[in-house]
């Protein structure tokens, strides 16, 4: 187990072989041009991609790759991109694939950022609130997903009610961490199996020295950065803290980072409740993942640094604990995941999730959005093309947009 991955002795069949960066890179970045429809879908590109076509993992390998990143904090199909390239190519493989799978949806986003600012008038109004109405209908369709495949009992859906009742009653960023924390115990009690424990393991490319490095320095910097800031630290020190805590709390990926950012970002000030929904509706209509949302927030953002700095400063922030977490805890995977009391923790915690993206879903996306029954119609009509339709988000973005527009000009 803590051996390097030059070392490991797996069998081929497991990676088929390593390569390069480039190559990687190129194979992550058509990926990331390609890649809608959230990361559930996702994990289907790099299965297709990676196990089927190209083979340079066999089926064992993603499953368990998958499992790992879906247990840990941060976003799920950026941090098995990041595992993967990994595996393939050494550090320099991950760091490949994670900037081939994120570089085109944050420069869209960037570009949408700007953009924004130029549509003034009815028409570009309406635009934007037609963007804020397809964010109801995503995250009502993230909601109700996540609520039938992580609450199927009665006890994850009770601690999913009370996780929403926390944050509901006490709209604080710390809320957000009290709830999560309350998911794990309420889990630890409630949410134990009987289920056999998932067999074999899955090989690792670094060693637990270097794990237990990335771990301090993810901890170090969750704990740091707000003392820093709390001290006079410059500005952009701060915004790249609300970023990071952002990333590194979040647990469920996707649209779960949505009151996490707003908590970070609306409540300071730093941006206005329909910039930062405007966006979040724009973030659908683009590939790769979510957390690049973030880039559009850098831009705009208030505070310094903005711009093409705050985009890089964002997507920096809210991806790196992912990444580190990721590299801190593959040399222990194997065995931890072995155990019933882990299992049951996360349980609880994924339970706790979605109610705190159901609380989401009241305030503020549905507060800040839905006005009249009109918006609630195009809210309602968005949510059945996703959930009943399957229609790609990127159809109903184009959908919100053109019908928040004509509301406009409707008597």
């Amino acid at each position: 187990m803590d051996q390097n991955f030059a070392t490991s002795t797996e069998p081929q069949s497991v990676v088929a072989q390593r390569g390069s960066a480039g190559e990687v890179l190129r194979v992550f970045l058509r990926l990331g041009l390609t890649s809608f429809g959230g990361p559930i879908a996702h994990l289907g590109y790099f299965h297709h991609e990676f196990v089927d076509r190209r083979k340079w993992l066999d089926e064992k390998t993603f499953v368990d790759t998958v499992a790992l990143c879906q247990f840990l904090p941060g976003p799920a199909s950026s941090q098995t991109g990041f595992g993967i390239g990994l595996m393939r190519a050494g550090v320099l493989g991950g760091l490949a694939a994670w900037t081939g799978f994120t570089l085109p949806s944050a420069i869209a986003l960037v570009v949408f950022a700007y953009g924004a600012n130029a549509l003034r008038g009815p028409a570009g109004a309406g635009l934007l609130h037609g963007l804020k109405l397809v964010a109801v209908a995503i995250v009502a369709q993230a909601v109700w997903g996540m609520a039938r495949s992580l609450c199927p009992d009665r006890e994850r859906a009770s601690i999913a009610m009370i996780a929403a009742l926390i944050i509901l009653f006490s709209p604080v960023f710390a809320a957000q961490i009290g709830a999560i924390a309350m998911g794990g115990l309420a889990g630890l009690w409630l949410c134990r199996s009987d289920a056999a424990a998932p067999a074999g393991h899955m090989p690792i490319p670094i060693s637990r020295r270097a794990g237990l490095v990335a771990l301090v320095l993810y901890f170090v910097l969750l704990f740091g950065l707000p003392i820093l800031s709390s001290l006079g630290a410059p500005q952009g020190l701060a915004v790249f803290d609300a970023f990071y805590r952002s990333g590194a709390l979040v647990f469920g990926g996707g649209h779960v980072v949505l009151p996490l950012l707003r908590g970070a970002f609306v409540g300071p000030g730093w941006i206005s409740d329909d910039a930062f929904l405007a966006g979040y509706g724009a973030a659908q209509a683009v590939p790769g993942p979510l957390f690049t949302f973030a880039a559009y927030l850098g831009t705009v953002v208030k505070a310094s640094p903005n711009g093409m700095a705050g985009a890089a400063l964002g997507l920096l922030g809210i991806f790196l604990p992912g990444i580190l977490v990721l590299l801190g805890t593959l040399p222990f995977w194997s065995a931890f995941r072995q155990r019933a009391d882990a299992q049951a923790v996360m349980r609880g915690v994924n339970a706790a999730v979605v109610g705190i993206l159901a609380a989401a879903l009241y305030n503020p996306v549905w507060t800040n959005s839905v006005a009249s029954p009109r918006d609630f119609g195009v809210a309602l009509v968005g949510f059945i093309l996703l959930t009943v339709w399957r229609i790609p988000p990127l159809v109903v973005v184009v959908f919100g947009a053109l019908a928040g527009t004509g509301l406009v000009f409707l008597p």
